[in-house]
Protein backbone atom coordinates (compact mmCIF):
# COMPACT_ATOMS: atom_id res chain seq x y z
CA UNK A 1 0.00 0.00 0.00
CA UNK A 2 2.99 2.50 0.42
CA UNK A 3 4.85 1.54 -2.80
CA UNK A 4 1.39 2.66 -4.27
CA UNK A 5 0.95 5.85 -2.25
CA UNK A 6 4.37 7.01 -3.45
CA UNK A 7 3.57 5.74 -7.37
CA UNK A 8 0.53 7.44 -7.08
CA UNK A 9 1.75 10.91 -5.31
CA UNK A 10 3.09 12.59 -8.65
CA UNK A 11 -0.66 12.07 -9.65
CA UNK A 12 -1.81 13.27 -6.19
CA UNK A 13 0.25 16.68 -6.58
CA UNK A 14 -1.15 17.64 -10.41
CA UNK A 15 -4.73 17.17 -8.92
CA UNK A 16 -3.95 19.26 -6.24
CA UNK A 17 -2.68 21.59 -8.06
CA UNK A 18 -5.25 22.25 -10.44
CA UNK A 19 -7.96 22.55 -7.47
CA UNK A 20 -5.33 25.13 -6.04
CA UNK A 21 -5.83 27.25 -8.94
CA UNK A 22 -9.10 27.13 -9.74
CA UNK A 23 -9.70 28.18 -6.47
CA UNK A 24 -7.52 31.00 -6.87
CA UNK A 25 -9.55 31.65 -10.16
CA UNK A 26 -12.83 31.77 -7.54
CA UNK A 27 -10.99 34.04 -4.98
CA UNK A 28 -9.55 36.46 -7.29
CA UNK A 29 -12.76 36.65 -9.17
CA UNK A 30 -11.62 35.49 -12.55
CA UNK A 31 -14.16 32.98 -12.00
CA UNK A 32 -17.70 34.04 -11.58
CA UNK A 33 -19.49 33.24 -8.02
CA UNK A 34 -22.94 34.14 -7.68
CA UNK A 35 -24.70 35.18 -4.90
CA UNK A 36 -28.28 35.39 -3.60
CA UNK A 37 -30.91 37.39 -2.03
CA UNK A 38 -32.25 34.65 0.37
CA UNK A 39 -30.25 32.35 2.68
CA UNK A 40 -28.16 29.57 0.99
CA UNK A 41 -26.73 26.87 3.22
CA UNK A 42 -24.13 24.73 1.88
CA UNK A 43 -22.81 21.07 2.76
CA UNK A 44 -19.85 19.97 1.98
CA UNK A 45 -16.72 18.24 2.77
CA UNK A 46 -12.97 17.63 1.61
CA UNK A 47 -13.51 14.00 1.69
CA UNK A 48 -14.68 11.86 -0.68
CA UNK A 49 -18.06 10.82 0.34
CA UNK A 50 -18.73 8.68 3.67
CA UNK A 51 -18.89 11.95 6.19
CA UNK A 52 -22.56 11.93 7.57
CA UNK A 53 -23.80 14.33 4.67
CA UNK A 54 -27.25 12.82 3.82
CA UNK A 55 -28.32 12.91 8.56
CA UNK A 56 -26.85 16.63 8.55
CA UNK A 57 -29.22 17.73 5.81
CA UNK A 58 -31.81 16.25 7.23
CA UNK A 59 -30.79 17.76 10.72
CA UNK A 60 -30.85 21.13 9.10
CA UNK A 61 -34.39 20.41 7.77
CA UNK A 62 -36.13 19.47 10.65
CA UNK A 63 -34.20 22.74 12.27
CA UNK A 64 -36.01 24.94 9.87
CA UNK A 65 -38.64 23.40 7.37
CA UNK A 66 -41.02 24.34 10.17
CA UNK A 67 -40.47 28.02 10.27
CA UNK A 68 -39.56 28.69 6.47
CA UNK A 69 -40.05 27.48 3.16
CA UNK A 70 -37.38 25.44 2.50
CA UNK A 71 -35.65 23.69 -0.46
CA UNK A 72 -33.29 20.91 -1.34
CA UNK A 73 -30.90 21.25 -3.75
CA UNK A 74 -28.41 18.46 -5.26
CA UNK A 75 -26.35 16.78 -7.85
CA UNK A 76 -28.59 13.57 -7.52
CA UNK A 77 -25.31 11.53 -7.48
CA UNK A 78 -25.71 8.60 -10.02
CA UNK A 79 -29.35 9.36 -10.99
CA UNK A 80 -30.14 8.16 -14.71
CA UNK A 81 -31.73 11.46 -15.91
CA UNK A 82 -29.41 14.81 -16.67
CA UNK A 83 -30.73 18.52 -15.54
CA UNK A 84 -33.15 19.72 -13.02
CA UNK A 85 -35.58 17.34 -11.61
CA UNK A 86 -38.54 18.84 -9.11
CA UNK A 87 -39.55 15.36 -7.05
CA UNK A 88 -42.88 15.00 -7.13
CA UNK A 89 -44.62 11.44 -7.03
CA UNK A 90 -43.20 10.36 -9.65
CA UNK A 91 -39.79 9.93 -8.75
CA UNK A 92 -37.34 7.50 -7.87
CA UNK A 93 -33.93 6.79 -6.90
CA UNK A 94 -33.00 6.18 -10.44
CA UNK A 95 -34.56 9.83 -11.45
CA UNK A 96 -33.38 11.74 -8.55
CA UNK A 97 -31.00 10.08 -6.69
CA UNK A 98 -31.21 8.11 -3.43
CA UNK A 99 -30.04 10.60 -1.28
CA UNK A 100 -32.78 13.03 -1.99
CA UNK A 101 -34.84 10.63 -2.84
CA UNK A 102 -35.06 9.98 1.02
CA UNK A 103 -35.75 13.50 1.71
CA UNK A 104 -38.56 13.98 -0.74
CA UNK A 105 -39.96 10.58 1.28
CA UNK A 106 -39.22 12.16 4.57
CA UNK A 107 -39.74 15.65 4.12
CA UNK A 108 -43.31 16.13 1.98
CA UNK A 109 -43.92 19.49 3.55
CA UNK A 110 -40.36 20.80 1.37
CA UNK A 111 -39.44 21.14 -2.36
CA UNK A 112 -36.34 18.52 -3.20
CA UNK A 113 -34.64 18.94 -6.83
CA UNK A 114 -31.63 17.96 -8.12
CA UNK A 115 -29.38 19.56 -10.80
CA UNK A 116 -25.42 19.61 -12.25
CA UNK A 117 -25.40 23.10 -12.31
CA UNK A 118 -26.44 24.95 -9.06
CA UNK A 119 -26.67 28.16 -10.52
CA UNK A 120 -29.16 27.25 -13.08
CA UNK A 121 -31.20 25.13 -10.17
CA UNK A 122 -31.36 27.92 -8.43
CA UNK A 123 -32.78 29.81 -10.73
CA UNK A 124 -35.00 27.54 -11.58
CA UNK A 125 -36.28 26.89 -7.86
CA UNK A 126 -36.87 30.87 -7.21
CA UNK A 127 -38.72 30.85 -10.55
CA UNK A 128 -40.80 28.62 -9.83
CA UNK A 129 -41.32 29.05 -5.98
CA UNK A 130 -40.58 33.22 -5.85
CA UNK A 131 -41.56 32.93 -1.71
CA UNK A 132 -38.73 30.21 -1.27
CA UNK A 133 -36.90 31.02 1.75
CA UNK A 134 -33.66 28.49 2.16
CA UNK A 135 -32.07 26.38 -0.13
CA UNK A 136 -30.08 23.85 1.11
CA UNK A 137 -27.52 22.66 -1.12
CA UNK A 138 -26.16 19.14 -0.55
CA UNK A 139 -22.33 18.38 -1.38
CA UNK A 140 -21.59 21.77 -2.53
CA UNK A 141 -18.22 22.47 -0.98
CA UNK A 142 -16.65 22.42 -4.35
CA UNK A 143 -18.94 24.22 -5.93
CA UNK A 144 -18.10 27.86 -6.21
CA UNK A 145 -19.90 29.19 -8.76
CA UNK A 146 -22.66 29.48 -6.20
CA UNK A 147 -21.69 31.85 -3.23
CA UNK A 148 -23.32 30.16 -0.22
CA UNK A 149 -23.84 33.03 2.61
CA UNK A 150 -23.13 29.61 5.29
CA UNK A 151 -20.66 27.22 4.48
CA UNK A 152 -20.98 23.55 6.66
CA UNK A 153 -17.95 21.31 6.66
CA UNK A 154 -17.97 17.41 7.51
CA UNK A 155 -14.99 16.17 8.62
CA UNK A 156 -15.15 11.75 9.74
CA UNK A 157 -13.47 11.38 13.37
CA UNK A 158 -12.20 8.37 11.78
CA UNK A 159 -10.52 9.58 8.34
CA UNK A 160 -9.94 13.95 9.40
CA UNK A 161 -9.29 15.94 6.66
CA UNK A 162 -5.81 16.86 8.40
CA UNK A 163 -4.88 13.21 8.50
CA UNK A 164 -5.70 12.61 4.66
CA UNK A 165 -4.37 13.41 1.43
CA UNK A 166 -4.58 14.57 -2.00
CA UNK A 167 -6.46 12.03 -4.38
CA UNK A 168 -5.63 9.52 -5.52
CA UNK A 169 -2.82 9.27 -2.79
CA UNK A 170 -5.89 9.37 -0.24
CA UNK A 171 -9.79 10.55 -1.02
CA UNK A 172 -9.52 14.73 -0.22
CA UNK A 173 -10.63 16.41 -3.19
CA UNK A 174 -8.52 19.60 -2.80
CA UNK A 175 -5.82 20.64 -0.38
CA UNK A 176 -5.97 20.65 3.20
CA UNK A 177 -6.20 24.38 3.05
CA UNK A 178 -9.51 24.58 1.33
CA UNK A 179 -10.96 24.10 5.28
CA UNK A 180 -10.46 28.10 5.47
CA UNK A 181 -14.00 28.60 3.45
CA UNK A 182 -15.58 26.97 5.62
CA UNK A 183 -17.87 28.77 8.35
CA UNK A 184 -18.49 25.68 10.33
CA UNK A 185 -16.76 22.48 10.86
CA UNK A 186 -18.34 19.93 12.10
CA UNK A 187 -16.54 16.36 13.00
CA UNK A 188 -18.99 13.75 12.60
CA UNK A 189 -19.94 10.23 13.53
CA UNK A 190 -17.08 11.19 17.35
CA UNK A 191 -17.86 8.15 19.93
CA UNK A 192 -21.22 8.89 21.88
CA UNK A 193 -18.63 9.29 24.92
CA UNK A 194 -16.51 12.21 24.28
CA UNK A 195 -13.60 13.12 25.91
CA UNK A 196 -12.74 17.01 26.69
CA UNK A 197 -8.99 15.71 26.35
CA UNK A 198 -10.03 14.20 22.89
CA UNK A 199 -11.82 17.40 22.05
CA UNK A 200 -8.74 19.50 23.10
CA UNK A 201 -6.37 17.28 20.60
CA UNK A 202 -8.80 17.04 17.49
CA UNK A 203 -9.08 21.16 18.25
CA UNK A 204 -5.50 21.81 18.15
CA UNK A 205 -4.82 19.28 14.88
CA UNK A 206 -7.24 20.60 12.58
CA UNK A 207 -6.57 24.78 13.91
CA UNK A 208 -9.85 26.24 13.78
CA UNK A 209 -9.66 29.71 12.25
CA UNK A 210 -10.59 32.85 14.64
CA UNK A 211 -14.16 32.92 13.08
CA UNK A 212 -14.90 29.30 12.37
CA UNK A 213 -17.00 26.97 14.46
CA UNK A 214 -15.38 23.47 15.25
CA UNK A 215 -17.90 21.14 16.56
CA UNK A 216 -18.42 17.57 17.09
CA UNK A 217 -21.45 15.29 15.95
CA UNK A 218 -22.67 11.77 16.57
CA UNK A 219 -24.90 8.99 14.74
CA UNK A 220 -28.22 8.31 16.62
CA UNK A 221 -29.47 4.99 15.21
CA UNK A 222 -33.69 4.80 15.71
CA UNK A 223 -35.84 1.56 16.09
CA UNK A 224 -35.59 -1.37 12.82
CA UNK A 225 -38.46 -0.12 10.51
CA UNK A 226 -39.89 -2.67 8.21
CA UNK A 227 -38.65 -2.56 4.18
CA UNK A 228 -42.34 -3.09 3.57
CA UNK A 229 -45.11 -1.43 6.16
CA UNK A 230 -47.27 -4.36 6.34
CA UNK A 231 -44.42 -7.01 6.94
CA UNK A 232 -45.47 -9.77 8.73
CA UNK A 233 -42.42 -10.80 9.97
CA UNK A 234 -42.30 -8.49 13.62
CA UNK A 235 -38.75 -6.60 14.67
CA UNK A 236 -37.66 -9.16 17.62
CA UNK A 237 -35.29 -7.95 20.79
CA UNK A 238 -32.27 -10.59 19.37
CA UNK A 239 -31.62 -12.73 16.57
CA UNK A 240 -29.05 -15.41 16.17
CA UNK A 241 -27.62 -14.19 13.08
CA UNK A 242 -27.77 -10.94 10.95
CA UNK A 243 -27.13 -10.97 7.66
CA UNK A 244 -26.14 -6.75 6.73
CA UNK A 245 -26.52 -5.75 3.25
CA UNK A 246 -25.46 -2.25 2.40
CA UNK A 247 -24.64 -0.40 -0.45
CA UNK A 248 -23.15 2.81 1.28
CA UNK A 249 -19.59 4.52 1.19
CA UNK A 250 -18.72 3.48 5.16
CA UNK A 251 -20.85 1.03 6.41
CA UNK A 252 -18.55 0.92 9.47
CA UNK A 253 -20.49 2.71 11.72
CA UNK A 254 -23.62 0.46 11.19
CA UNK A 255 -21.62 -2.47 11.59
CA UNK A 256 -19.98 -1.14 15.19
CA UNK A 257 -23.41 0.01 15.83
CA UNK A 258 -24.61 -3.40 14.92
CA UNK A 259 -22.58 -5.39 17.32
CA UNK A 260 -22.29 -3.45 20.45
CA UNK A 261 -26.49 -3.52 20.49
CA UNK A 262 -26.50 -7.28 21.79
CA UNK A 263 -29.07 -7.56 18.82
CA UNK A 264 -27.67 -10.88 17.78
CA UNK A 265 -25.35 -13.47 18.03
CA UNK A 266 -23.27 -13.71 14.50
CA UNK A 267 -22.99 -11.40 11.79
CA UNK A 268 -22.96 -11.77 8.01
CA UNK A 269 -22.48 -8.60 6.06
CA UNK A 270 -22.50 -7.97 1.68
CA UNK A 271 -21.36 -5.06 0.97
CA UNK A 272 -21.65 -3.13 -2.54
CA UNK A 273 -20.44 0.15 -3.55
CA UNK A 274 -21.29 3.28 -3.03
CA UNK A 275 -25.23 4.35 -3.94
CA UNK A 276 -24.97 0.96 -5.87
CA UNK A 277 -28.46 0.63 -8.03
CA UNK A 278 -29.45 -3.50 -6.75
CA UNK A 279 -30.09 -5.42 -10.02
CA UNK A 280 -32.44 -8.80 -10.14
CA UNK A 281 -29.24 -10.62 -9.96
CA UNK A 282 -27.87 -8.73 -7.06
CA UNK A 283 -31.32 -9.37 -5.31
CA UNK A 284 -31.71 -13.02 -6.25
CA UNK A 285 -27.90 -12.82 -4.79
CA UNK A 286 -28.85 -11.51 -1.09
CA UNK A 287 -31.92 -13.73 -1.14
CA UNK A 288 -29.92 -16.82 -1.22
CA UNK A 289 -27.02 -15.84 1.03
CA UNK A 290 -29.64 -14.82 3.25
CA UNK A 291 -31.84 -18.05 2.72
CA UNK A 292 -28.16 -20.35 3.00
CA UNK A 293 -28.06 -18.97 6.76
CA UNK A 294 -28.42 -22.21 9.05
CA UNK A 295 -30.12 -20.43 11.54
CA UNK A 296 -34.18 -20.41 11.19
CA UNK A 297 -34.04 -17.12 13.59
CA UNK A 298 -32.70 -14.48 11.25
CA UNK A 299 -33.21 -11.46 9.70
CA UNK A 300 -31.81 -8.87 6.70
CA UNK A 301 -30.99 -5.56 8.19
CA UNK A 302 -29.86 -2.69 5.72
CA UNK A 303 -29.90 1.47 5.79
CA UNK A 304 -32.24 4.01 5.27
CA UNK A 305 -30.26 4.75 1.83
CA UNK A 306 -30.11 1.35 0.40
CA UNK A 307 -34.02 1.18 0.85
CA UNK A 308 -34.41 4.44 -1.44
CA UNK A 309 -33.10 1.81 -4.41
CA UNK A 310 -34.27 -1.57 -2.96
CA UNK A 311 -38.09 -0.21 -2.88
CA UNK A 312 -38.58 -1.13 -6.76
CA UNK A 313 -42.21 -3.52 -7.12
CA UNK A 314 -40.05 -5.81 -9.42
CA UNK A 315 -36.88 -5.90 -6.44
CA UNK A 316 -39.09 -6.06 -3.49
CA UNK A 317 -40.84 -9.41 -4.56
CA UNK A 318 -37.86 -11.54 -4.25
CA UNK A 319 -37.56 -10.23 -0.39
CA UNK A 320 -41.30 -10.82 0.20
CA UNK A 321 -40.35 -13.65 2.01
CA UNK A 322 -37.49 -12.22 3.89
CA UNK A 323 -37.97 -9.92 7.16
CA UNK A 324 -36.36 -7.03 5.98
CA UNK A 325 -35.23 -4.21 8.08
CA UNK A 326 -33.69 -0.82 7.57
CA UNK A 327 -32.29 1.52 10.67
CA UNK A 328 -32.56 5.04 10.09
CA UNK A 329 -30.16 7.39 11.40
CA UNK A 330 -29.94 10.51 12.74
CA UNK A 331 -27.40 12.74 14.10
CA UNK A 332 -26.88 14.94 17.40
CA UNK A 333 -24.07 16.94 18.72
CA UNK A 334 -22.17 16.62 21.83
CA UNK A 335 -23.17 18.98 25.07
CA UNK A 336 -23.26 22.82 24.09
CA UNK A 337 -22.40 22.19 20.20
CA UNK A 338 -25.57 21.51 19.54
CA UNK A 339 -26.62 25.34 20.69
CA UNK A 340 -23.60 26.53 19.12
CA UNK A 341 -24.89 25.44 15.96
CA UNK A 342 -28.70 25.78 16.11
CA UNK A 343 -27.69 29.19 16.96
CA UNK A 344 -25.31 29.96 14.29
CA UNK A 345 -28.26 28.69 11.28
CA UNK A 346 -30.72 30.29 12.62
CA UNK A 347 -28.92 33.53 13.50
CA UNK A 348 -27.88 33.67 9.83
CA UNK A 349 -31.06 32.58 8.42
CA UNK A 350 -33.00 35.53 10.49
CA UNK A 351 -30.82 37.52 9.11
CA UNK A 352 -30.75 36.90 5.90
CA UNK A 353 -34.35 36.74 4.64
CA UNK A 354 -35.39 39.13 1.67
CA UNK A 355 -37.16 42.07 2.51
Amino acid sequence: MLILRLLLFPFGILYGCAAWLRNKCFDRALLPSEAYPLPVISVGNLNMGGTGKTPHVEYLIRLLSDKYRLATLSRGYRRKTRGFVLAGPEASAESIGDEPMQYWRKFPNITVAVCENRREGIRQLLEMQPDLQVILLDDAFQHRFVRAGLSILLTDYHKPFNKDHIFPTGKLREFRAGYKRADIIVVTKTPKIFSPITRRAMTEEIKPLQHQKLLFSYLKYNTPRPLDPFNMFPCKESYGTVLMVTGIANPDPLEIHLKESGFFNELETMIFPDHHYYTLKDVQRISQTFHNIVTRNKVLITTEKDVMRLNDPELAALLEDIPVYYLPVEVDFHKTDKTVFDQVVNDYVRKNQRK
